[in-house]
């Protein structure tokens, strides 16, 4: 019976593949209904890896299913194929058929994160649960190992690796949008496998023989050198041995949220390890993993949802100190899954995924992604559901149930805080968006409670170590060593101080080196920021400034050439929508951003106030129209990291022109292509022709010879600029501007519609074309005149 078995599976297996390419999805989705409802598993499982690939696409990249992450509201199979992929739709009831079944299906282990198939092929057992007892050993050799995964386990996986998997948009598509398919898909999955209110629903089919088992408990035997931190030889001995573990029949309750929350951690934030985020210091090395936008989206969509659903545990049931600190007698399996979900499961790799975040990620608005990621993570507070009468953000204050949180996320508040006020430094925070990011920060920070908090934790992790000589005994197992999330209990752990200690070591390591956040060092750190923060202001202001004198002068007038026309008279000191109510909106988050910082760190306002007074009065002397800082180099100036600074933050710059041939600059918005190309080619017969008489007529010092000079060269090109360090040597070189006849202002469309004003204007005089013509040529002529005799004295003036 197995052989007719086999052959009509792939009898069918080959007849949907051929459907996938000739039939629409929506007919296929309906054919896979039918199919998943009258096939029994046996042929079922030979289409499951195929159907999965089709779907998520596979895994390395050829082939793209059917692109869940730019699939949008507005398509119309949308809808279809949500309610396909829905945890009660068609799909999940074929992986529940499979998994009632002994099947397994192989992914290798080269698609694995880069710590955990670097522990497999250094021959050590990998810290998540989810990865034993599933390792296969060909005969070829460790590089070819695969993980052979039940049907729910390789759903998910090819799920999450979805996210992660290099993609090539088509132009004016992007994959950051939150009402993408795959998004959606995420958040229908949280709610369902890991819910805020009730319990999970059971799954239709008996699942005794592929369910998720528990962890087997430590040996006592084994001893740790410090707190959360584990030597991977420890470990070595398990991969060619893995314990058959027998699962804990609490423990299958909840098979399914644990196997999700494991494959969405893993496979989105295990990129990085403490080991290899140490090694990523150094330019040298090359980055593993750069996550998307896209990517970060999705994993603040995850936190928030941990939050939610740790935070739904009932009142009664939260322990007032530790996780461990309460009986566990009459607690639920769903239930403790709730109190260790956010620190077991999510705080270290979390911690290294932001770390690398905030050193690699450009220096612009999509960094927001990352600190909402961050800022979401430290304020489980806002997403307890709870309903609260509305505060004002400054009485806001932090209930004191979370100080335990506060400290055991120590590092999360401080050293992030750090790594971000590095970054925020380097920022340009003219920029609305940039100046909205660091006032966000503040504004958190400045919440009632939580400095205190903050301070309370690192006063408590820097006590005199009187408990680190008992630590064995205490049995404390952090997520990092593989310890059982639910089957082991833990020993309850009273000291507040020696759960912080624990906490940074785990995640930083035994030798590492804590700066407080209320340090001597850190606080010089913030003056800084508060100085450049004050600069930005100013510059804020100028630009604003600026921008309100160019409105005023591009009057009417100018219509008649009476404003300025140089091409290189444009003021680069903002991004284009940075005008108007931006500028004033970046002023104002910059105020409130210094006065969230004085509060946080006890400043005193008097001499922050005198600062800003300062750096005002250097600006008004014209400080701010200096060069850069620079220090003088063997080819030249050699910018300093101040005079970076002064760069991005728009306090200084080059002045930096055009220095070619004014004729060929690019066409501008404001001008006819075709007049423009037509103009030069007549310009350039006459000026070839009659160049020669030009050069003489402007050579002669004589009043003919300044008024050649005034309408043969370009007066803009004989001013003295200041040069960048790129052309400081060639900075001495005088060059004389060549008399020519430019035609270009002639294909401006303000000359032309201030000519066709003029003509029409002649008409209604009763004055023909000849007439306006000559007048036209008579005011030039004067104008030029008046220029040349008088430009002198207006421009002293």
């Amino acid at each position: 019976m197995a052989a007719p078995t086999l052959q009509q599976a792939s009898f069918l297996l080959a007849n949907l593949k051929a459907d996938a390419t000739t039939k629409p999805l929506v007919q296929r989705c309906q054919d896979l209904v039918k199919i998943i409802d009258e096939y029994p598993a046996k042929e079922l499982h030979v289409i499951f890896p195929w159907l999965v690939e089709s779907v998520f696409g596979s895994l390395d990249g050829i082939i793209e299913g059917w692109n869940l992450r730019l699939l949008h509201s507005r398509s119309n199979v949308y809808n279809l194929v949500l309610e396909f992929l829905n945890p009660s739709g068609p799909m999940m009831k074929l992986v529940y058929k499979l998994q009632a079944e002994e099947y397994k299906y192989e992914i290798p282990v080269n698609y694995l994160p880069g710590p955990v198939k670097a522990c497999i092929q250094e021959g050590v057992l990998p810290d998540c649960p989810l990865f034993h007892n599933k390792l296969q050993f060909p005969l070829s050799g460790l590089l070819t190992l695969n993980l052979a995964l039940n049907p729910f386990e390789f759903f998910m996986f090819n799920f999450a690796y979805c996210l992660v998997m290099p993609k090539n948009y088509p132009p004016g598509q992007h994959g950051s949008s939150t009402d993408s398919a795959y998004f959606v898909l995420v958040d229908t999955y949280l709610k369902y496998f890991l819910p805020s209110e009730g319990s999970v629903p059971p799954s239709p089919f008996s699942d005794s023989r592929g369910s998720v088992t528990a962890p087997s408990p430590r040996s006592s035997s084994v001893s740790f050198a410090g707190y959360g931190v584990h030597s991977p030889s420890l470990l070595k001995h398990h991969i060619f041995h893995q314990p058959s573990v027998n699962a804990d029949p609490s423990a299958q309750e909840i098979w399914r949220s644990e196997t999700l929350l494991q494959m969405f951690v893993e496979v989105w934030l295990h990129h990085y390890s403490l080991e290899m985020y140490q090694k990523l210091q150094s330019p040298q090395v090359k980055e593993p993993f750069t996550p998307t936008e896209e990517h970060v989206l999705v994993v603040r969509l995850l936190v928030k949802h941990l939050h939610a659903f740790s935070s739904s545990l009932k009142p009664e049931r939260l322990p007032s100190s530790s996780p461990s600190a309460h009986s566990h007698a009459h607690t639920s399996p769903l239930d403790e899954f709730k109190r260790v979900v956010v620190q077991r499961f999510v705080q270290q790799k979390l911690y290294l995924f932001l770390q690398h975040c905030f050193g690699h990620w450009p220096l612009d608005a999509s960094f927001r992604a990352v600190l909402e990621t961050w800022l979401s993570y430290i304020q489980p507070w806002r997403y307890t559901g709870e309903k609260t009468n509305p505060q004002p953000d400054q009485n806001r204050t932090v209930p004191d149930k979370w100080e335990s949180f506060v400290q055991e996320n120590l590092l999360m508040y401080t050293k992030l805080f750090q790594v971000f006020l590095n970054r925020a430094v380097r920022t340009d925070l003219v920029n609305a968006k940039n100046a909205l990011m660091v006032f966000r920060v503040s504004k958190i920070f400045a919440q009632p409670n939580l400095a205190e908090m903050i301070l309370n934790g690192e006063q408590l992790f820097l006590e005199p170590e009187h408990v680190l000589h008992d630590r064995h005994s205490r049995g404390y197992l952090s997520p990092s060593q593989g310890g059982s999330y639910l089957s082991s209990r833990h020993k309850a752990v009273t000291d507040s101080g020696f759960r912080v200690k624990s906490h940074v070591y785990a995640l930083e390591g035994q030798d590492c080196q804590y700066k407080q956040m209320f340090g001597t060092e850190l606080r010089g750190a913030v003056m800084k920021m508060i100085q450049m923060i004050a600069q930005c202001r100013q510059t804020a202001k100028r630009i604003s400034d600026h921008s309100s004198e160019m409105a005023v002068n591009s009057s009417f007038l100018s219509w008649f050439g009476l404003g300025s026309s140089d091409f290189n008279n444009t003021f680069s000191g903002a991004e284009p929508e940075e005008s108007g109510e931006c500028l004033k909106k970046t002023h104002e988050l910059l105020d409130r951003t210094l006065e969230n910082l004085c509060f946080v760190f006890k400043l005193n306002q008097g001499q922050v106030t005198q600062l800003i007074s300062n750096l005002g009065s250097s600006q008004d002397d014209g400080n701010c129209r200096q060069l850069p800082d620079c220090i003088q180099g063997e080819n030249g100036l050699i910018l300093t990291e101040l005079g970076r600074r002064q760069i991005i933050n728009g306090l200084r710059r080059f002045d930096i022109q055009y220095q070619g041939d004014p004729e060929l600059q690019p066409i501008r918005s404001y001008e006819n292509a075709q007049l423009v190309r037509f103009l030069y080619r007549i310009s350039s017969v006459v000026n070839d022709k009659f160049g020669g008489y030009m050069n003489a007529l402007c050579s002669r010092p004589d009043f003919l010879g300044r008024l050649g000079r005034h309408y043969l060269t370009d007066a803009a090109s004989t001013t003295k600029l200041r040069h960048s360090p790129t052309a400081w040597r060639s900075a001495g070189r005088s060059h004389r501007p060549t008399p020519r006849l430019s035609l270009r202002p002639l294909a401006s469309y303000r000359t032309i519609v201030a000519l066709v004003l003029v003509y029409v204007l002649g008409a209604l005089l009763s004055q023909g074309p000849v007439s306006s013509t000559l007048l036209i040529v008579a005011a030039s002529f004067l104008y030029g005149l008046f220029v040349m005799l008088f430009g002198e004295k207006l421009k002293t003036h």
